[in-house]
């Protein structure tokens, strides 16, 4: 290898002295361990060469010992000397370069191809099988690579399509790591495809193993529902135990209909197998050996009310869900695994037999040359100086951190000189970042403070190991993201894209800093792991350290123990809890609630200290046995922990959710998929498997990621590798369905922009606005929109043809669209078209975040029995600040209410809310159930609004349905970052709790109401306390939520206090009494200001109502 310029230096070039001695010890120990290297240095293998010799169909071949140290580059490349020297095929091996050829072995009839070129012959996963076969000759077959055929091209262009990116794409990445993830996803792919059920997988049954709630057992006769069915157009109505399977109510559907089989049109011959159960007008299935009870649509319908309609037909055909073959050679997963430290080191190896170099023998303390900075044109600021900061992260942890000289800030900045920072090259984890700022300040500066004034400009990372676990080496250009402004839409998520290791894709006008890595003779690799038995020293080391971990802990430190494993998630840890966590380890690692705190601990710059870690989780068996705790196995996903076996720790514990609580959580691991270091990961596997086991999940998975795609330049090629390989293996019917969905939002998002440049300025919508609307619509209708296509935010459903006379212009600033399908199910009862709010300007990311939020406190308040009537409504984010909401049925904003009765002055007469409800009743009944379910959803929108700090909440954010439910919509604005109008500060209180909202629960002025008392407190019915000493008994976990959203959602935190409102929501370390209080505290506030919030309801009705709501979507 040839030595480059005086920048390339030996490993050793540090300490002659200390060689010199070093030399003469391994001379005397080489002596006595001579004898023991051997087993592991020759490996026969058996190469089958693409030639043949001449006139013979036989292919040649070379056997070849090969050196176990050796890289499979240099494999390869010996095999070609010898083929040379043999003078075998000439024209072949001398005309081609090794690189011609892939390496192909077979292991239980796969064809599996070597292909990390850098990997060390001795850890490949073919030498680990030939021993468990007792082979003494390996075979390996050279193969010409492989061109994509013509088939294979058109689909992946189709595949590009449908992600949105084109994934072969690899103009902006300095190394191969997401062509290497690509080929990586196959193996696990193909073992979900071959386990997978295709009746389960076609008709996926949505089910849940949580027990009924209470509020549902007391909706049923003993035990017994009616389950009307249909056949054709018969229908036959029996009664069936909640605890039969749908293969028993077939039974008993066939057994009551016996004799009228001819009437109904079903053959003699058949039988129960033959049928399945699906839901009316959706495509939902009952099908599988759980309970009626069990069942999500059975579930539904009993809380609404509703019969359970169902219809008689054959299974759909799993044919439908072939996947297309692939020609891609299996990739093992030993790939890209680096050996043990011991076949890597240096120490008693002949020097000239060395060819990778172990990164643990690497004394120097790190450094980085930053060269320069250059940008094509300079950004307008009046700043003059400039200097660079490089630190060194591993996740949230900082290492170490130098930064340059400050200097005038032109197109081009040189430095030129190189940062040594405080950190050994030895030292630097897996997942380590340097990352580089650019950032300016006054001339006034003085060297050394950073001053006030600086500010960060541009940001880039660069993972100091790729994926490979090879050492980063030489000259890297890269170009860097722009801070955005805190006005700029994509500051939203700027927390998590500070993170990303991807360089910005717009290279012609990005800011580029050029930064050179000490270069070395060898590829410097990061060992998997050391041999305990061979290092004596070390092991000594942990064993005392065991010893002393193991003792017993002191009295007085439990106590201090105990509270610290206490805290909340985002409770900071002292040096000194930090200290006694890492001294008392093996106690912790007795109890997992204190895993994240003692990872938190790490010195994740230290190697012993990570090693340590390692050791001790890989002999735990505390986390494995324990219950599953989501919001613990959250916490190891988020942000601050970038090592790879506690993130695979932590999905582990998610294996063993099912379905649909994956669902519940899915919107927040596809983020947390931002916090990992590399491409591949536990987690993106788990995301993959679960997705290829459930079409539902899969669903909401694609348009997760889709959205991300879109959206996030920063994360655009990761999500699109990810959603590249589940695509490859949900089969026909799925792909098909996300094309027509595709292409039906591309069509509307074409009109929405449209319409919206045709009215830009203006508020109000005219009749010629929405004339034009329709034609446009009409004209695409008749040429050629997918004839019905599922509903993103609710795949059960499809919708058909657009209903045009019914559609419109909502009259708002982003103009969104109001649309009507039809119902595109032969077999719906519903008589109501689909009703689709389609909205271009918005990031609906916020929104999802929030209702899905929603979704898991009402599973919270379900698993203690409460319903509190919340309605998180569909929406779902399509592409780049485009969606589709879903429109609730007979619901209406509370400004309408007020105004449509007396104009403007409605804010202010209490009895319109109450008045409005009781016309929509049909009976006294009726209007009792109807503020019984008011009172619920007023609570449960109270507490959830309360506890995620969600303001902005005016009457036309409020809305009602005529059946009593109230509900918030568009949460853009979250977590106070209350916006100020006219000076007025929005919000008053803490949750909106007006004198029209009381008078509904029949209370005005003072007097108190039985039903608001049942809002407020009495034992056994206070709905608000109930639900809010609830949702503190999962504090953590909505902490973890709350935490994760605001990193990757929400806009720059400005400062601590807007993660903290949550700990200061839930009362975090207060007593339960206290926490009483102190909401009982709030709903008194809101009773007392309730006429404020009525003022601030009038001021936006008088103002047109539109500039308040619209000065935030400007």
């Amino acid at each position: 290898v040839g030595l480059e310029n005086d920048m390339t230096f030996f490993l050793f070039d540090q300490e002659p002295k200390a060689l010199r001695e070093d030399t003469r010890r391994r001379r005397r120990k080489k002596a006595i361990m001579s004898s023991s290297c051997t087993s592991m240095d020759q490996i026969s293998v058996e190469f089958v060469l693409p030639t043949a010799a001449r006139g013979g169909n036989n292919p040649d071949t070379l056997l070849l010992e090969v050196a176990g140290n050796w890289t499979v580059e240099q494999v390869k490349a010996q095999v070609w000397l010898k083929a040379v020297t043999l003078n075998l095929c000439p024209d072949f091996y001398q005309r081609f370069s090794p690189d011609h050829c892939i390496l192909l072995y077979q292991k239980k009839g796969n064809v599996c191809e070597i292909y990390d070129k850098h990997q060390v012959f001795q850890t490949l996963d073919c030498i680990r099988y030939w021993r468990a076969l007792k082979k003494d000759v390996g075979r390996i077959q050279l193969a010409p690579r492989p061109q994509p055929s013509d088939e294979s091209q058109q689909y992946q262009r189709y595949l590009n399509y449908l992600i949105g990116y084109d994934v072969t794409d690899v103009s902006n990445v300095h190394d191969d790591e997401l062509e290497f993830t690509r080929r990586k996803l196959l193996t696990p792919r193909r073992i979900q495809l071959a386990d997978r059920d295709a009746k389960l997988y076609s008709m996926d049954p949505w089910v849940t193993r949580k027990p009924l709630p209470e509020h549902l057992l007391s909706k049923i006769s003993n035990g017994h529902i009616l389950v009307v069915i249909h056949i054709g157009t018969a229908s036959q109505t029996i009664k069936v135990s909640i605890d039969n399977t749908p293969a028993q109510v077939l039974v008993s559907f066939l057994a009551k209909t016996a004799n009228k089989r001819s009437l109904l049109g079903i053959p003699d011959n058949m039988c129960e197998a033959d049928f399945v159960l699906r839901v009316c007008g959706r495509e939902e299935y009952l099908y599988g050996d759980k309970p009626l009870q069990d069942f999500n649509w059975i579930r539904q319908c009993l809380k609404n009310g509703e019969e359970i309609h169902l219809v008689l037909e054959a299974p759909p055909d799993t044919d439908l869900d072939l996947v297309q073959k692939e020609d891609w050679a299996q990739v093992d997963d030993c790939t890209g695994v680096a050996g043990t430290h011991e076949q890597l080191t240096i120490d008693e190896k002949d020097h000239e037999r060395v060819f990778t170099i172990s990164m643990w023998d690497c004394n120097r303390k790190f450094r980085v040359k930053v060269l320069g900075i250059d940008i094509p044109s300079l950004p307008k600021i009046p700043e003059f100086i400039v200097f660079i900061e490089a630190s060194i992260f591993h996740g949230q942890q900082l290492l170490a951190q130098e930064r340059t000289s400050s200097k005038t800030f032109n197109e081009e900045v040189l430095w030129n000189c190189w940062l040594e920072f405080n950190i050994k090259i030895k030292d630097l984890p897996k997942g380590a970042r340097l990352n580089l700022q650019v950032v300016c300040g006054k001339q006034s500066q003085t060297p050394n403070s950073k001053g006030s004034s600086s500010r960060l400009l541009y940001y880039v990372n660069l993972l100091l190991i790729d994926h490979r676990s090879l050492l980063r080496q030489g000259e890297f250009i890269l170009h860097m993201w722009k801070m955005p402004e805190k006005s700029e839409e994509s500051s939203s998520s700027i927390n998590a894209d500070k993170l990303t290791s991807a360089t910005n894709p717009d290279k012609a006008s990005a800011m580029a800093v050029a930064i050179l890595l000490d270069k070395y003779c060898y590829p410097v690799v990061l060992p998997k792991s050391r041999d305990v038995g061979r290092d004596a020293a070390t092991g000594c080391e942990e064993a005392e350290g065991g010893e002393r971990g193991q003792r017993e802990m002191p009295n007085h430190l439990k106590k201090q123990f105990a509270a610290i494993v206490a805290t909340d998630p985002l409770h900071p840890l002292s040096p000194e809890d930090k200290e006694l966590l890492w001294h008392f380890r093996h106690e912790c690692m007795r109890d997992p609630r204190a895993y994240p705190k003692l990872l938190g601990s790490v010195r994740w710059g230290k190697q012993e200290d990570v090693l340590a870690t390692h050791r001790l989780l890989e002999r735990s068996s505390a986390w494995d046995s324990s219950g599953l705790d989501v919001g613990l196995a959250m916490q190891l996903l988020d942000c601050h922990y970038s090592d790879a076996q506690v993130r695979s720790m932590a999905v582990r514990k998610l294996e063993t959710l099912e379905d649909d609580d994956v669902l519940r959580y899915l919107l927040q691991l596809v983020q947390a998929v931002k916090f990992e270091p590399y491409h591949d990961s536990a987690l993106v596997r788990f995301l993959l498997k679960t997705a290829l086991r459930s079409k539902r999940i899969g669903h909401f998975l694609f348009w997760f990621l889709r959205s991300e795609i879109a959206q996030s330049m920063h994360y655009q090629q990761r999500y699109a590798v990810l959603l590249e390989a589940y695509l490859r293996g949900c089969g026909e019917d799925m792909l098909q369905d996300f094309r027509k969905q595709v292409e039906m939002t591309e069509a509307l998002q074409k009109v929405t922009r449209e319409v919206k440049a045709m009215s830009a300025d203006k508020c109000d919508i005219t009749a010629q606005v929405v004339f034009q609307l329709r034609q446009k619509l009409e004209t695409l209708q008749s040429s050629g929109l997918p004839e019905s296509f599922r509903v993103p935010y609710d795949p059960g459903l499809r919708a058909g043809a657009l209903l045009i006379e019914q559609c419109k212009v909502m009259a708002s600033k982003k103009k969104p669209l109001w649309l009507q399908f039809k119902r595109a199910d032969p077999t719906t009862l519903s008589k109501d078209p689909i009703g689709i709010i389609f909205k271009d300007g918005d990031d609906l990311r916020q929104d999802m975040l929030i209702l899905q939020i929603l979704l898991i406190m009402e599973s919270i308040w379900e698993t203690e029995s409460l319903d509190l009537c919340l309605l998180p409504y569909g929406c779902i984010s399509t592409g780049n600040k485009i969606g589709m909401i879903e429109t609730v049925k007979d619901a209406t904003t509370i400004a309408n209410i007020q105004q449509s009765v007396v104009g403007s002055t409605g804010a202010f007469k209490d009895e319109i809310l109450c008045q409005w409800l009781r016309d929509k009743c049909v009976s006294e009944d009726k209007f009792q159930q109807a503020v019984e379910r008011f009172l619920y959803s007023c609570g449960g929108y109270c507490v959830a609004t309360y506890v995620l700090g969600i303001g902005d909440r005016h009457n036309d954010n409020i809305m009602i349905t005529e059946s009593g439910n109230l509900f918030h919509i568009d949460f853009g604005h979250i977590l106070g970052n209350y916006k100020s109008f006219m000076g007025i500060s929005k919000e008053w209180v803490p949750f909106v709790l007006t004198p029209d909202f009381l008078y509904v629960m029949g209370t005005s002025g003072k007097k108190s109401s039985p039903h608001f008392q049942k809002f407020q407190v009495q034992p056994g019915g206070d709905v608000c306390v109930k639900a809010y000493l609830a949702l503190r008994h999962h504090t953590n976990l909505l902490i973890i939520l709350f935490s994760m959203m605001l990193m990757t959602g929400m806009p720059q935190l400005t400062s601590k206090e807007d993660i903290e409102y949550i700990r200061e929501a839930l009362t975090v370390g207060r007593s339960e009494d206290e926490a009483q209080r102190h909401l009982l505290d709030q709903i008194e506030i809101c009773r007392e200001k309730g006429w404020m919030v009525q003022i601030n309801w009038f001021v936006h009705l008088v103002l047109g109502i539109k500039q308040g709501v619209e000065k935030r979507s400007t």
